[in-house]
């Protein structure tokens, strides 16, 4: 491997598009693309800028000058894909969910440990520099100890009932949707900031079109978790693609002892810090911990945005590769914990009851 990581993207769509300007933007390159049709790969080559197209997954797998493979298909296919890439040495970069089955996302995890290869999942809202800043309050215990942690996660793109996607489809996206997809990412997000860990959770899912593309629909389009954790606290999720005028509200509120942190994701570079006798926004690029201004990559004042936290993700991976270890790297750790979630979520559901997480 030389001194530039020779990337090859598995899925041409909108997802590798994002991940191939991520590459880039980390010093690496991308050398092949595989689509699900010779003729995909070709096209996905041209739109994502690749070096060569492979006609089969095989090919690129078996490629000399591929060092990382990205995984950017449909959720069902992640699995065997990573399995595949994981037997021919490569570090992987897996798009979530790592499995749509709990089993199956711990069996990948422990391939690519036993394997010494980086395996990493892109929950990329960690890389936010006010996400580090608010992580940084709880750890040096400014915000005192963490009593409640409450949010959403709230999309509209399927709010009609004539809205469609492979997702809706349990055959290719799994049995979990609106959870697994963006759930996951607030559980994560706020498991990460607050150092907790969810153990028992109850929830209700909600399915508003029961048929989409002349099919029947058995995936949730809402969600609502109420939930302990390890050290004591409690909490309560909402999750939703089906919520008109939001696009991508990602929403927490850390609250501790002494203040509250709240991080909006569609106001992504101001903290909200709450306190008994002021409240105040921290922007970011000013009084930064040392932890947010190392992702802080733009002067204060110009926006960051979703692709800068992704183009940070793949650059700690890359990292990693060369074997460094980056803080509050993503890996199928994560993805497998993720799982395990989303696993607890549907039990409950299904049986109306509490439910313990695994650990």
């Amino acid at each position: 491997m030389g001194d530039r990581i020779r990337a090859g993207i598995v899925g041409v769509g909108f997802m590798g598009t994002v991940h191939a300007r991520a590459v880039r933007r980390g010093g690496g390159v991308v050398t092949r693309v595989a689509g699900s049709t010779p003729e995909s790969s070709r096209a996905g080559r041209e739109r994502i800028g690749a070096e060569s197209a492979c006609d089969t997954v095989e090919e690129l797998l078996a490629a000399d000058d591929v060092d990382v493979v990205h995984v950017c298909t449909p959720n069902a296919s992640h699995a065997p894909l990573v399995r595949a890439a994981v037997a021919a040495g490569k570090h992987v970069v897996c798009e979530k969910p790592l499995a749509v089955d709990a089993a199956e996302a711990e069996e990948l995890r422990a391939l690519a440990a036993d394997a010494g290869v980086t395996a990493t999942v892109p929950f990329v809202y960690r890389f936010y520099p006010t996400v580090r800043e608010a992580r940084a309050r709880v750890a040096d215990g400014t915000a005192g100890p963490v009593r409640l942690l409450h949010g959403s996660y709230l999309q509209d793109w399927l709010a009609d009932g004539a809205d469609d996607d492979w997702r809706v489809d349990a055959a290719t996206g799994g049995a979990s949707r609106a959870f697994a997809d963006i759930g996951v990412h607030w559980c994560d997000l706020v498991e990460f900031v607050s150092g907790h860990r969810i153990t028992r959770l109850a929830a209700r899912t909600l399915t508003v079109h029961p048929e989409r593309g002349g099919r029947p629909v058995s995936t949730e389009d809402a969600a609502v978790v109420l939930f302990e954790t390890d050290r004591g606290a409690v909490g309560n999720l909402t999750v939703s693609q089906v919520t008109p005028g939001r696009k991508n509200r990602l929403w927490f509120s850390v609250d501790g002892a002494a203040e509250s942190l709240c991080f909006d994701q569609e106001n992504p570079d101001s903290l909200w810090i709450g306190g008994r006798e002021v409240n105040r926004q921290l922007l970011r690029g000013s009084s930064e911990h040392p932890a947010a201004a190392r992702y802080s990559v733009v002067p204060a004042g110009h926006p960051q945005g979703y692709q800068d936290c992704f183009d940070a993700f793949v650059a700690d991976t890359y990292s990693a590769v060369g074997g460094e270890a980056p803080d509050g790297l993503p890996t199928f750790a994560d993805g497998a914990r993720a799982a395990r979630v989303t696993r607890a979520v549907l039990r409950s559901a299904a049986t109306q009851a509490w439910v313990e997480v695994a650990a």
